[in-house]
Formats: C-alpha cells, sequence, structure tokens
C-alpha cells in the first residue's frame, strides 16, 4: 500500500489531498517510473474512504500525465524522476511599524465627495458591459469627454480619435518606446523613477540630462521623457525658450517628446501650464493620468500620440488588447461627466494652496525650497546629513518621508521629497514638527 495518510478535519477536499500526496511520492522518489499503483478499490479500503475518492484523485493525475492507465493491468506511473525540493521562499520580516507616507503620489481627496464616487460605480455595476473586448482606443464616450477636458484646462485641442487610454502614465510610456524605433530615451535627473524603470525594462538606455539644464541635441536618442508643467522632483517650469530649443532638437533628431503632464492642473499661484504638446503635435506625446486628480488605484490614463505613432499604437493594441479595464473608464467617465472630478481639483487645490506655505514656514528656516510652490508636494534641498536626521526623526514619529537622492541617478542634490496630499491636517502638522525636529539636530 501506499504511504498516505488523508485529514478528514483540512478545507482540502479528500480527492485532492490524495492526488497531491501520489505527486509527492513520484517527486521525491519513492514511485518510479512504470510502478503499479493499487486498485481504486484496494487503496479506498487502506485508506478508509470511498472508492469514488481514489478515483478521482487517479483521473486528476491522468489528465496531469502523472499516470497511465492499461487496460486489464491498473495504473502506472508515467514519470517518475526525482526532482529538487522546491526553495523555500524568503518571507519579507513583519514591519514592526506601519508609517504615514508623505509621499509626491498620493492625492487629497475631498471626504465630502465620496457620494459621487460610490455612485459612479453603482452605475457601472448597472450598465452592460461591452459583449466583447472593448475598442481598442478606448471607451469612445470617456475619450470625447476627455478631449473636452483637455481643450478646457490644457489648452490641447484633440479630437476623440487623437486618444488612447492607458493603464496610467508608465503603462503609456512602455506602449510608446514598444512603437518607436531603436534608440537610447533622454530622461531629466533628478526625475521619475517609474519611467526609468519602464525605459529599462523596455531593453532601452537611459541617458541622464541635468532636470534644469535645457535639451539641445537629442543625437541617438528615440525619445526624450520630460514633466515640464512640474518637473519631478524639482518643481519647476520649464521655461518658454527651454520648450523651444527640446522641440527643435526632437525635430533634428526624428525623435519624440514624451510629455507626463502628471499634476499640471493644481497649480495655485498662477493658472496651469499650457501643455507642451499644444506647441508641436508632430513630435510631442502627451500623456495624462486620473491618478493625481482621481485616485492612483484606478490605473487609468490617456496619451495623444504623434500621428504616425498613433496608428502604429492603434493597429497593436487592436491584436493585443492592450486597454484599461472597462469598468475603470466606465466610472470615470460618470466622474467625469458628473462634474465630480471637476469639484475634486477645484477643493484639492484649496487644500494645496493652504499646506504648501505652512510647509514652506516651516522649512524655510532649516533647507531651501528647490522650486516654485506647486502641486502637491515640494522638494527640499539640504546637506544628506541633515536629511537624514529628518527622515529618522519622522519615521521616529511614524512617519515616512523620501529623500531626494532616491530620485537622481548621476545627479548630485540631496534633501527631502515631501508629499502633503495624502493625510490629514492633523498628520501634516505632527509630521512637519518630527521634520523640523531633525533638521535641527535635536
Amino acid at each position: 500500500m501506499l504511504p498516505v495518510r488523508l485529514d478528514r478535519t483540512r478545507a482540502e477536499p479528500l480527492p485532492a489531498q490524495l492526488a497531491a500526496a501520489v505527486r509527492a511520492l513520484v517527486t521525491d522518489g519513492t514511485l518510479g517510473t512504470g510502478d503499479r499503483l493499487p486498485s481504486s478499490r484496494a487503496l479506498a479500503a487502506d485508506l478508509g474512504v470511498a472508492r469514488a475518492v481514489v478515483e478521482q484523485a487517479y483521473d486528476q493525475l491522468l489528465a496531469e500525465a502523472w499516470v497511465s492507465t492499461r487496460r486489464g493491468a491498473g495504473t502506472f506511473v508515467a514519470s517518475g524522476e526525482t526532482l529538487p525540493a522546491p526553495p523555500q521562499p524568503n518571507r519579507p520580516a513583519t514591519r514592526a511599524t506601519e508609517y504615514t507616507h508623505l509621499d509626491a503620489g498620493t492625492p487629497w481627496i475631498d471626504p465630502r465627495q465620496l457620494a459621487g464616487w460610490r455612485r459612479a460605480w453603482r452605475e457601472v455595476s448597472a450598465t452592460t458591459p461591452p459583449r466583447g473586448y472593448p475598442d481598442p482606443a478606448g471607451l469612445p464616450e470617456l475619450r470625447e469627454a476627455l478631449a473636452e477636458r483637455l481643450a478646457r484646462t490644457r489648452g490641447l485641442i484633440v479630437g476623440p480619435d487623437e486618444i488612447l487610454l492607458t493603464s496610467g502614465s508608465t503603462d503609456a510610456l512602455r506602449q510608446l518606446l514598444g512603437a518607436l524605433g531603436p534608440g537610447d530615451v533622454l530622461v531629466e535627473d533628478p526625475g521619475y523613477r517609474a519611467a526609468v524603470e519602464t525605459i529599462r525594462t523596455s531593453g532601452r538606455d537611459v541617458v541622464d540630462h541635468p532636470a534644469l539644464a535645457p535639451v539641445t541635441d537629442l543625437a541617438g536618442c528615440a525619445a526624450a521623457y520630460v514633466t515640464p508643467a512640474h518637473q519631478h522632483p524639482l518643481g519647476r517650469v520649464m521655461p518658454a525658450a527651454d520648450r523651444l530649443a527640446l522641440l527643435a532638437a526632437a525635430r533634428a533628431a526624428g525623435a519624440v517628446v514624451v510629455e507626463d503632464d502628471y499634476d499640471s492642473e493644481f497649480r495655485y499661484d498662477v493658472a496651469p501650464v499650457p501643455a507642451l504638446a499644444a506647441l508641436d503635435r508632430s513630435c510631442v506625446a502627451y500623456v495624462g493620468t486620473a491618478s493625481k486628480s482621481v485616485s492612483p488605484g484606478l490605473r487609468l490614463g490617456w496619451l495623444v500620440a504623434p500621428p504616425e505613432v498613433h496608428e502604429r499604437l492603434l493597429d497593436h493594441r487592436a491584436i493585443t488588447h492592450d486597454t484599461p479595464p472597462w469598468p475603470s473608464q466606465r466610472a470615470l467617465l460618470t466622474l467625469l461627466r458628473d462634474g465630480w472630478v471637476d469639484k475634486v481639483v477645484r477643493t484639492a487645490r484649496r487644500v494645496y494652496a493652504d499646506r504648501a506655505p505652512r510647509v514652506a514656514a516651516a522649512l524655510e528656516p532649516y533647507a531651501e525650497l528647490a522650486g516654485p510652490l506647486a502641486g502637491m508636494y515640494s522638494t527640499w534641498l539640504t546637506s544628506p546629513e541633515a536629511a537624514a536626521a529628518a527622515r529618522a526623526s519622522a519615521r521616529a514619529a511614524g512617519f515616512e518621508v523620501r529623500l531626494l537622492e532616491l530620485y537622481c541617478r548621476t545627479a548630485g542634490p540631496t534633501g527631502l521629497v515631501l508629499g502633503f496630499g495624502g493625510v490629514t491636517d492633523a498628520e501634516l502638522d505632527r509630521a512637519l514638527e518630527a521634520i523640523v525636529s531633525g533638521l535641527r539636530g535635536r
């Protein structure tokens, strides 16, 4: 008989337990190729189970090709090569402390607007989904709503058919890189870490470029990834002369400028800066996202690519169905149609406009502001030692703040990148107190 024990107290069905036990006997070498298994009647009697339990287990093993049957002869092991014991995974250490993160990417969402969010998803549940795969460009009604919004808020005049919906900005970048010819990708340094990782994963080399220096040469580059409305993470707006120089370099090299317009709506000193793509659609790919205005977890964005690139992307997506989930698209359509997004952006802008000066008042005696106050975070330049001390003090108080060096590759600035969107006012005050304590050297 087989050295097998079944446990009726386990949630796993008895046939599944028996099949797993036989697999283990094969992989550890107890059973070898050609060995005959007991008959279903004999094994059932030995284990004290119904014969159907053994028959179901044998049927499963037969379907998986672990055993074979011979008419009138019985059931035999089909493959008995001994397999090494699987390595035990290294389990991550349990975190003793869960920190409240002051990151640059979490927005503030007015809790008074949660009813509108729930209403959008109720409408999704009551809407009949498409019978097959969605439109490869994305939900047509949502593209119409986004075209209206881009014209109204970003000065970018595009038709619905020029918009491709994506699963966020990094997904848009990944798809773009797949549609471009060979070449490296220039990226601002310091810059957006997720973009750098996406470019490297695509098999392309990253060309570091000082974030505050104009781009005048893109020879050998297929693309340049920039954040002109609010440079991430230093916060500067790209000057008009630098914008024109970048576009000229792109035209000369036949490269595409990837404009990540990640939080352009959250200016509170002046009106939002117009999109770079409004100057030249022929060589700029515009990337937007709902992560900063709606929710990072929605994983939804949009891409307006140069016409030739757009056609290549659309043809590819028609084959791969590389589009964001239909329910997320349908929910965003409702949020836009009902004015929910406009309300959330307006209230968030007011909150950021209040919090940014409070952060500045607390940190200015000890650090230098890297760029103008705008958006949901600010970056502060200070010595590596002071930045490390501030981070340690924040962690001791239960907060996590990122060091500027995490955004650098070859660049040298050091300091703190302090987000103030994803916390309450009370949490922000406690975090600032801890950070200032670290900067003072207490």
